[in-house]
């Protein structure tokens, strides 16, 4: 029965179930090994399997494995269609203090972020896998490409602008009110002057 509704959790998910999801189903995370040995899941990365039938997603795999990350900068850019530069790596934040020699390790190009500043924006969107991670929202990720630290390319920056100006969800007072408290205004409004 606990496999049954294992498998249907992973369904429901696009093919991929944490351990976090079975916590929160009250189901014993046992449960999941059994489930692994019997060949119906597959384990492809800390507390993240998927059903045998499905591709992974790299976008929850990293989420899983470091829960405080939030996916930001051109990966934030490229999950809200921002972009079209799929990312060479995966961009995220974490809080100030965090150890990040494992998410360096892993791959994943890695920053801190103080407070108020790295809890501002957290929004949920769904990977390309259709599976909900955590990001900026567009607001901040403009906000955070424009700033010395990001490296973000200016053509990569122009396109962004450009493709927000015209989306019909864009909310420019948000923008701006991010723009001021991330002491970017100047070039926020450079680039709103010549597109609006």
């Amino acid at each position: 029965m606990k496999s049954e509704k294992i498998i249907q959790l992973a369904e429901e998910n696009n093919g991929t179930v944490t351990a976090a999801h079975i916590s929160k189903a009250g189901i014993a995370r046992g449960s999941l090994k059994d489930l692994v040995e019997r060949g119906k899941l597959e384990k492809v990365a800390r507390g993240v399997y998927i059903l045998p039938d499905h591709l992974e997603d790299e976008f929850v795999n990293y989420q899983s494995q470091f829960k405080k990350g939030i996916y930001s900068d051109e990966t934030a850019l490229f999950l809200h269609d921002l972009t079209d530069r799929t990312p060479l790596s995966f961009s995220m934040t974490f809080p100030d203090g965090y150890n990040l020699s494992k998410v360096k390790e892993a791959g994943i190009d890695a920053s801190r972020s103080r407070e108020p500043y790295y809890s501002m924006g957290i929004d949920s969107l769904a990977s390309p896998s259709g599976n909900d991670v955590r990001a900026y929202d567009m607001e901040k990720t403009l906000c955070d490409i424009l700033r010395p630290r990001s490296g973000a390319d200016i053509q990569v920056i122009s396109e962004a602008y450009k493709r927000y100006v015209k989306r019909k969800d864009k909310n420019i007072p948000k923008l701006s009110e991010y723009a001021k408290k991330l002491k970017v205004e100047e070039k926020v409004r450079s680039y709103l002057e010549v597109l609006l």
